[in-house]
């Protein structure tokens, strides 16, 4: 399986038989500066309707739309919606947010999407086990830095790929990386956007690997 992250949320995941999920595909404007979202995919996952999470007609292809709570299956891939809220205060003000988790060649993934609290014990049963997990760290609009430390001590993953962080190609008021990688141990700073992992070869103890996005900011000049 290889995880290539495009950039914000937005990751294309691919099977080794050729199954290309893409999680939520942004618009771009209104702080988004990456480049469009282009990708040719089989599945989109949508974790909610904001517009930097749900731009599904920017992914080619035709392919099948996954939203919402709830158990379903999309070209042979099984996604399970946790519901969860976009802020720390039952949605009152970002409204509602789906965790999604879905297994991809024997490796079960996690994309917490714009999750805005800690974890309560029955959306940790629900999810179940993580090899591995796609975290917002970027704050703001989400869990920051020391929440997604803490979901990340809930959920135990073997992997974890921070994401929805400031970056060149993003404006939002969120801070960077550094503040989530600060004092963390087995931190893998990734030279590219993309890495390729085997269920055999997933790490024992957790390991936070840091990927930089692919689709480059648009030049402005």
């Amino acid at each position: 399986m290889k995880i290539r992250w495009l950039g914000h949320a937005c990751f294309l995941i691919t099977s080794s038989d050729g199954v290309r999920v893409i999680t939520d595909p942004y618009v771009v404007g209104g702080g988004i500066e990456y480049s469009p979202v282009r990708e040719t995919a089989d599945i989109v996952a949508v974790s909610h309707d904001h517009s930097d999470h749900s731009n599904v007609s920017a992914v080619q292809g035709k392919p099948e739309v996954v939203k919402g709570g709830g158990t379903r299956t999309a070209r042979g891939v099984e996604f399970r919606g946790i519901a969860t809220q976009h802020d720390a205060s039952q949605g009152q003000q970002r409204g509602p947010n789906t965790v999604f988790c879905f297994t991809i060649d024997g490796i079960r993934l996690c994309h917490l999407g714009d999750l805005g609290h800690v974890l309560t014990p029955g959306q940790i049963d629900e999810i179940g086990v993580v090899d591995i997990l796609l975290v917002p760290v970027g704050g703001f609009y989400t869990i920051d830095a020391s929440a997604a430390g803490e979901v990340c001590g809930q959920l135990k993953p073997r992997i974890i790929i921070p994401m929805h962080f400031k970056t060149a190609g993003c404006a939002f008021p969120i801070a960077d990386v550094e503040d989530f990688l600060k004092e963390k141990k087995d931190v893998r700073r990734v030279g590219g956007s993309e890495v390729e992992f085997e269920r055999a070869e997933l790490p024992a103890a957790t390991e936070i690997l840091l990927l930089q996005p692919a689709l480059s900011p648009l030049d402005r000049d």
